[in-house]
């Protein structure tokens, strides 16, 4: 098994490449170990994805539950793992601190820190506080022994805000202070993404997997993006599959959904 240490340093180096690389993310031991079967070189935790495997809604899960969470995934395989942390399970930045403090102590090589109140119905952060609450993760990120990749998510598009300017404003001020990846999840257009990409000198997280971001990891990769998540749209397609299958058996009494599942001596040979 890797070290933390090579873990963090593999992570890192993974964003310094000239091509973009998917992150897919699991929401358990058996698919983080499939992803790995399947050659993928580092995995992302998924809030949505593991809320919706325990029968819950996305961001209520608290914090103790996400770490230990995130820690069984980094548990399953030698890939380096990111978390998806949400906002940092707090809106003060010695809460954001702790969180990253707390990641790292699970072995991670990385999270994610959003600049949205976990509320319903909540907008952003105003932007200086945002900053300041990716300062504070910084400065624990950079004082710990391993390296450990920070993500800052500007969450404008998510919350029904679609303004690209604030969110490049936002983005900058979390460069300047000390993200290593920016993060809009909600972009998928062509032009809007690479005016992001264009605007910071530091690697540009996407997601893809949403309704309407037909983009390739070719394409994204050639405006320059350098990492690409799919959140919990992994997840949602398992959901969709065994849906699908319920709802045929009830509706039509009739099987044919397993004709398109793998067989089960195929699942069985990708966890040897």
């Amino acid at each position: 098994m890797l070290t933390q240490a090579e873990k963090g340093a593999a992570f890192a180096a993974l964003h310094a490449r000239d091509e973009a690389f998917i992150i897919p993310n699991p929401w358990d031991i058996g698919t983080a170990r499939l992803l790995a079967h399947l050659g993928f070189e580092a995995l992302a935790t998924t809030s949505a994805g593991y809320a919706f495997s325990v029968g819950r809604r996305d961001a209520t899960i608290g914090r103790d539950e996400t770490i230990a969470h995130a820690a069984t995934i980094v548990s399953a395989t030698d890939l380096p793992v990111s978390a998806d942390l949400e906002n940092g399970f707090g809106d003060a930045p010695h809460t954001v601190a702790e969180t990253i403090r707390l990641a790292a102590e699970a072995g991670l090589a990385g999270g994610s820190i959003e600049d949205l109140p976990r509320s319903a119905g909540a907008v952003p952060y105003d932007t200086e506080h945002a900053a300041d609450r990716i300062r504070a993760a910084a400065e624990v990120a950079r004082s710990l022994p391993c390296r450990f990749t920070l993500t800052a998510r500007a969450e404008n598009y998510l919350a029904g805000r679609p303004d690209l300017g604030d969110t490049i404003t936002r983005l900058q001020s979390y460069q300047a202070a000390g993200a290593d990846v920016l993060y809009a999840p909600g972009l998928t257009r062509h032009e809007d993404i690479a005016e992001v990409v264009r605007a910071v000198d530091r690697p540009v997280n996407v997601l893809m997997g949403l309704h309407g971001g037909p983009l390739s990891l070719a394409t994204l990769s050639a405006i320059g993006v350098r990492r690409v998540s799919v959140g919990g749209a992994l997840s949602r397609a398992a959901l969709g599959a065994f849906l699908r299958a319920a709802r045929e058996m009830r509706d039509r009494g009739t099987f044919r959904f397993a004709d398109e599942a793998p067989s089960h001596r195929d699942i069985t040979a990708m966890f040897e």
